[in-house]
């Protein structure tokens, strides 16, 4: 396995991806050089539209096939937004429009009861029908913010305050957030797994 599709165009996760499996001798394209559209991701949790997506990518292309899928969860908010964090505010919303629905939904809410976690879930199968495929998760626990600070990440960042750090996620360098972010952990685990499958 030399070459895998990532069930996505995002430039960040691509450079991210590709420099944490260049040790493996694997080479991660997007789906798009493929003429790949997104999948419609219908599932009712991360794993499952982590599944949906990479299995859909793989179908495409006939390659093995990446997919993430992650989002914010909110615990006074019952989980929200979750699965729906790239479109909370509305179908083709953007980090703002999804970060002042959330400042708003928390509003008069104590510090105490503001905690939260960034989930990524992994997936990578080896072809569509992949009866086994890879599955690595990770999670970041953090609290929401009364309102955004600093200028790096994407998303939540701005929101997301990490108590033993004494900042929030914008507030870290690309390399930091790397290294701690849920996304991160969920990269670290799958280098494992996949060096101890070609060990």
């Amino acid at each position: 396995m030399h070459r895998i599709v990532l069930a996505s165009g995002n430039q960040g996760k691509l450079r991210e991806l590709n420099r944490a499996l260049a040790d493996l001798e694997l080479e991660v394209v997007p789906q798009s050089d493929y003429g790949v559209e997104d999948a419609i991701e219908d599932g009712l949790s991360f794993v499952e539209n982590a599944l949906i997506k990479a299995r859909h990518a793989s179908r495409l292309t006939g390659l093995p096939a990446l997919a993430d899928d992650s989002g914010l969860e909110v615990d006074c908010l019952d989980g929200a937004p979750g699965i729906y964090s790239a479109r909370y505010a509305g179908e083709g919303a953007g980090d703002a429009a999804n970060n002042a629905k959330l400042v708003a939904a928390l509003a008069g809410v104590p510090d105490e009861q503001r905690s939260a976690r960034f989930q990524c879930l992994l997936v990578l199968v080896r072809h569509p029908e992949d009866p086994v495929p890879l599955i690595c998760q990770g999670s970041w626990e953090g609290r929401i913010l009364d309102a955004p600070r600093g200028v790096n990440g994407f998303g939540y960042d701005p929101l997301f305050y990490i108590p033993e750090l004494g900042c929030c996620s914008a507030e870290l360098t690309a390399e930091q957030k790397n290294r701690l972010s849920h996304r991160g952990q969920a990269v670290a685990k799958l280098v494992r797994k996949l060096s101890a499958l070609s060990a």
